[in-house]
């Protein structure tokens, strides 16, 4: 299928992949207005694999602390210097891009960089919502490689990375941005549509723009249930945040933000406990596991009904806690042990919504 966005469906697709980014994947405000300006009064088609049989891919994306794209922006050439470097050193031009996650602003830049760059962009990505790791990557969770890559920075630094594993890659890249701002560009390398596809979660900026619609036609003075049955997904809570804690955790010699949001049912006087890194990852209702990754976890402001960030969320916020489908890519056990609970030091099997 394939799926035409104009300037009309801009918010609808900003507020999309925020809740895909379950409470993470960065700022997607700064970069809607960004693809708002490229787009104008232009159009963007996101293709159906089989609508491009001969191209050649490059999943693309933001990776590094996404927080600090504010105080180091963007140059405006780093997609383009990124695809450019690993067409180079694959010996093969790339002709299509895709995201590299669905979820928060890396479900909209691959959209600016196939404006700048005049090319076409697959409606699949590697991860379906927002995740920490490049390890959680489709493709390295199915065993192939993600390299080589590129990774280009503000300041025109570029490097080219070959031959390691997921985790080296992970080194290499955190390493890169801990020297050059904070953040770059990645670009894989160029591979043909149907092998792109095929260990990736398709349809993915499709259902982005849907959720986005969905969240559109909401009324705030909806009640809660009515909210969550228009997103598709299972209420858990509407109520206060009485508590918000965070703390430092250290993991291969990088340090990510681990914490917990305690929120108590206005209705039920239920304690819905929130576990968060990145994004939200479980919630317990009355110490109970109710819901985990990679379903996806999302907070909304009670008057505005808009997502709100872990970053962002304090004490005294008045939400609704909602759990909607993850992407079903993620279902099987081996799967799962990749992106559910367990692989983010937490204790507990993963609880799914049903499937529908």
């Amino acid at each position: 299928m394939t799926t035409v966005v104009k300037a009309q469906d801009l918010q609808a697709l900003v507020v999309g992949v925020t809740l895909l980014g379950s409470g993470g994947g960065g700022d997607t405000g700064s970069f809607g207005r960004m693809l708002r300006r490229r787009l104008g009064d232009g159009e963007l088609v996101l293709r159906d694999p089989a609508d491009v049989p001969d191209a050649l891919v490059s999943p693309i994306g933001v990776v590094g602390a996404t927080s600090v794209l504010m105080e180091k922006l963007p140059s405006g050439g780093e997609f383009d210097t990124a695809v450019r470097a690993v067409s180079r050193w694959a010996g093969a031009d790339v002709t299509g891009l895709m995201p590299l996650e669905a979820g928060g602003l890396n479900g909209l830049t691959p959209l600016i960089a196939a404006l700048d760059l005049a090319l076409p962009v697959v409606d699949a990505d590697l991860m379906g919502r927002a995740l920490p790791r490049l390890d959680q990557f489709s493709w390295a969770v199915a065993g192939r490689s993600l390299t080589p890559c590129a990774l280009s920075e503000p300041s025109g630094q570029v490097i080219v990375v070959d031959n390691v594993d997921a985790g080296g890659l992970e080194r290499a890249v955190r390493s890169f941005v801990a020297h050059t701002g904070g953040w770059a560009v990645l670009a894989l390398a160029p591979t043909p549509v149907e092998a792109a596809a095929a260990d990736a979660v398709q349809g993915s900026l499709t259902r982005a723009l849907a959720l986005g619609r969905a969240h559109a036609a909401l009324q705030a003075w909806a009640t809660p249930a009515d909210i969550a049955d228009g997103l598709g997904g299972r209420l858990l809570a509407s109520g206060r945040v009485e508590q918000v804690a965070r703390h430092l955790i250290a993991d291969g010699g990088a340090a990510f933000g681990r914490g917990s949001v305690c929120v108590v049912d206005s209705g039920s006087r239920a304690v819905i406990r929130i576990e968060t890194e990145n994004e939200y990852l479980l919630a317990l209702v009355d110490g109970t596991p109710a819901v985990t990754t990679p379903d996806l976890l999302c907070l909304l402001d009670r008057r505005t009904l808009q997502p709100i960030a872990v970053d962002a969320i304090r004490t005294g916020d008045e939400v609704l806690v909602l759990a909607l489908p993850g992407p079903t890519w993620w279902r099987r056990p081996d799967r799962l042990a990749h992106v559910g609970p367990e692989a983010f030091g937490l204790t507990c099997a993963p609880q799914l919504l049903e499937a529908s």
